[in-house]
């Protein structure tokens, strides 16, 4: 089909590798049903490094008017688990410890968990994660541990190379 006058076709990028595997990731996570119940969306800056953006909402707090403990384990939780899988292609990890300090409340509005893999490749690596309010406020920080399982990545239904 002939583009119009002054109009040239673009072709989408083509990616692959890495780039590939860092959307697959992200469809990945928008495709579990948790997150129906915690929206938020993943964001993979780089290999070892993810962002979780979500919104607290009063939904989520708990009797005296913060965000419940549950919303800073899942933000925290899910951006050292993606950082940390971003490093590996084949296989899906399962988080086997995960430590959290909770150091201020987060009232009602935007909030970003930044995750950064710090070590290990092979069975076992290691995250740390933290909460930044919309003011630029640390909230809360975690440090977990993930390990491969047997489930390969290819085999889940969100894991889409787009």
């Amino acid at each position: 089909m002939p583009c119009s006058p002054g109009w040239r076709r673009v072709t989408p990028p083509d990616i692959s590798g890495e780039e590939a595997h860092f959307r697959a990731l992200e469809s990945l996570y928008a495709a579990a049903p948790i997150n129906q119940l915690f929206e938020s969306r993943l964001e993979i800056v780089e290999s070892g490094h993810a962002r979780i953006h979500f919104t607290v909402q009063e939904r989520h707090f708990h009797a005296a008017g913060a965000a419940h403990g549950t919303s800073y384990f899942k933000m925290l939780d899910d951006a050292a688990f993606y950082a940390a899988n971003s490093l590996i292609t084949d296989r899906f990890l399962l988080t086997t410890a995960f430590n959290l300090l909770l150091t201020r409340p987060l009232p009602a509005g935007p909030v970003v968990a930044e995750g950064r893999w710090i070590s290990g490749q092979r069975r076992v690596l290691v995250a740390d994660s933290r909460l930044i309010d919309s003011n630029g406020e640390e909230a809360a920080r975690g440090t977990g541990t993930f390990m491969r399982s047997r489930i390969a990545l290819s085999t889940l239904d969100g894991y889409a190379i787009p």
